[in-house]
């Protein structure tokens, strides 16, 4: 019986999967027969190349799911994790890479406590370089209070887990546990689907998740660039997921308003810093964007 199951969510990403599934390989730490590697590709133009060339390069055992349609990250994770045949699940997206051996930490920490049904690590972007976005607060939260407390808590690897939600780039997960809470919401394209993720396995079995900082991995994000459709994507998708908890849509709009401009105000004074305004120009945007959908929710109240 496999151990671990590892999903990897693929979408053109040939210049990834492979350095991906070389960091397993180099540091798996446990025998090669406890782990599975599940595939779920949602329509790469090169498929058919990439699966053979995994199925034959790799010692693990390779499932390929060829997805018939590109229903989004969640939609392609829920594929993979019902066809995955071990307990205990590794969401892990193709940009990431396994940087030192952890599977056996992982699979003690599980066996040594039976309420622990989440773990994550410390999120590195590139060596010796840490992220602020390991874990991160609830979104419902006061906004102001989302980004300043994220920020102080992420520098010193406090985790709260019944507060804080794990970054979704990578990390083990109980496979019966997400199954009985209904996996990835898959409304959801991508993005944010971590806090609903978080509320939903609270909510049913308490705050048994674990942050480990003395573990890291690496997700290659440092050079993407700020985007205003990001922004976007987030805040509309949070105004779903809030509306599914009974949060309403202008308490929503207005915690990210709040902190939208904490947001600006520290990146304008990186740009009198001499730092890049790339975001400062795209967080301008975004809060006129909240702005407008904000009156045009009070406008929609005074008719009603």
């Amino acid at each position: 019986m496999k151990r671990l199951s590892v999903i990897i969510v693929t979408y053109n990403s040939e210049h990834d999967i492979y350095d991906c599934l070389d960091s397993v390989a180099r540091h798996c730490d446990v025998p090669a027969g406890d782990v599975e590697i599940v595939i779920v590709d949602n329509g790469s133009t090169a498929r058919d190349a990439m699966f053979d060339a995994v199925r034959s390069r790799y010692g693990f055992d390779i499932v390929t799911v060829a997805n018939d349609h590109n229903g989004g990250y969640g939609q392609g994770n829920n594929i993979g994790i019902r066809k995955a045949s071990a307990p205990l699940l590794l969401i892990m997206n193709p940009d990431v890479r396994i940087v030192e051996p952890v599977f056996g930490t992982v699979l003690r920490a599980f066996e040594d406590d039976e309420r622990l049904y989440m773990y994550g690590m410390k999120q590195l972007l590139a060596e010796n370089r840490d992220s602020r976005h390991s874990f991160s607060f609830t979104y419902m939260m006061n906004g102001w209070l989302w980004v300043l407390l994220t920020g102080l808590c992420t520098r010193l690897d406090l985790f709260m887990p019944r507060f804080m939600y794990l970054t979704g780039s990578f990390f083990f997960v109980k496979k019966a546990e997400f199954e009985s809470v209904g996996l990835f919401d898959e409304s959801v394209f991508m993005y944010g689907e971590e806090d609903d993720i978080h509320f939903r396995l609270v909510h049913r079995f308490g705050p048994h998740i674990r942050y480990d900082s003395r573990h890291h991995y690496m997700h290659l994000v440092s050079g993407r660039k700020p985007s205003l459709k990001y922004e976007k994507a987030i805040f509309e998708n949070l105004l779903y997921l809030h509306e599914k908890k009974g949060y309403s849509r202008l308490k929503t709009v207005r915690n990210f308003l709040r902190s939208t401009d904490i947001r600006l105000f520290r990146e304008s004074v990186r740009v009198k810093m001499g730092k890049s305004d790339d975001l400062y120009q795209v967080l301008r945007g975004f809060r006129s964007y909240l702005k407008e959908y904000r009156d045009t929710i009070k406008s929609e109240g005074r008719k009603q």
